[in-house]
């Protein structure tokens, strides 16, 4: 039976590596060869490369909301962040700006928030220089900690707000990151309940009901979320609240969110005057 708490999956990660446990579980539950389900998580990780290396800086989106803001953020001469994350902050938009140029992204766990995962796990690939193998492992990991996450509460931005997409990818690229580096499953778990528990609250506003604004941006935010959230698990410092409670609280935040700020365009950044005109000037009056 797939994992409907965090504290399952760790429980089943003291027998085997949690990349594993995932692995395990998602073969007893769908059934498939073990085979099977590894070149599939494969071509996902390629498909994440894919998308950030094929990035060309002069396409714009069909309304032109989108478009060349990574490029402005990697030749800036001079980086308040360093080498690392402005590389995080630089793909997180590649991918947000190819989602919205209709490119070929991984939805994970969803388009409006596919570009977390691989934000952080491509640029800190490349500053370790991690195996390919590595890296599919860490998809499994966040795979696990998404399924709780979706089966507890919600990965929908119609459901539960913005925190339900950004908020669960940056928990699941939090955790993804402890175990790149090391950390043992209850760090994953802290990782994932901070990160998520930093973005509670958050709403979905798409401007004219486009995955454009303030979607890529937001996607910035998520990765930088999840490195944060990832340094403090590795560090030692513990989330006061259990990982399963946070995705409840999640979960409770975003059943009295208003309709207006679950992706419907009625509220926030969306009801803004100059949100109202570009509706209108996409969509007619």
């Amino acid at each position: 039976m797939a994992f409907v708490s965090v504290e399952n999956l760790l429980r089943a990660a003291g027998d085997m590596p949690l990349w594993e446990a995932v692995l395990t579980d998602d073969l007893r539950d769908r059934g498939g060869e073990r085979d099977t389900s590894w070149e599939k998580m494969t071509r996902l990780w390629r498909a994440m490369v894919e998308s950030v290396e094929g990035y060309d800086p002069a396409r714009r989106s069909a309304c032109n909301l989108t478009g060349g803001d990574a490029r402005k953020v990697e030749t800036r001469a001079v980086s308040l962040a360093g080498p690392v994350l402005t590389d995080i902050i630089a793909t997180a938009l590649k991918v947000g700006e190819c989602n919205a140029c209709m490119g070929r992204i991984v939805a994970a766990p969803t388009a409006g928030a596919s570009g977390v995962l691989p934000a952080v796990l491509l640029p800190i690939r490349k500053k370790y220089d991690f195996s390919e193998e590595k890296m599919v492992k860490a998809l499994y990991v966040s795979a696990g900690f998404g399924q709780v996450i979706a089966t507890r509460a919600s990965i929908a931005g119609a459901e539960g707000g913005c925190q339900a997409e950004i908020g669960s990818a940056s928990a699941m690229a939090a955790a993804a990151l402890v175990s790149l580096l090391g950390g043992t499953p209850e760090q994953m778990a802290a990782a994932c309940a901070t990160a998520l528990q930093n973005l509670l609250g958050l709403v979905c506003d798409p401007v004219a009901g486009l995955v454009e604004v303030p979607c890529v941006k937001r996607n910035v935010i998520g990765a930088v979320n999840a490195l944060t959230a990832a340094e403090l698990a590795l560090a030692g410092v513990e989330n006061v609240i259990p990982c399963d409670e946070v995705i409840d609280a999640m979960r409770a935040v975003g059943d009295v969110m208003p309709a207006a700020l679950r992706e419907t365009g009625g509220g926030g950044l969306a009801a803004t005057p100059t949100g109202r005109r570009i509706a209108e000037e996409l969509l007619g009056p």
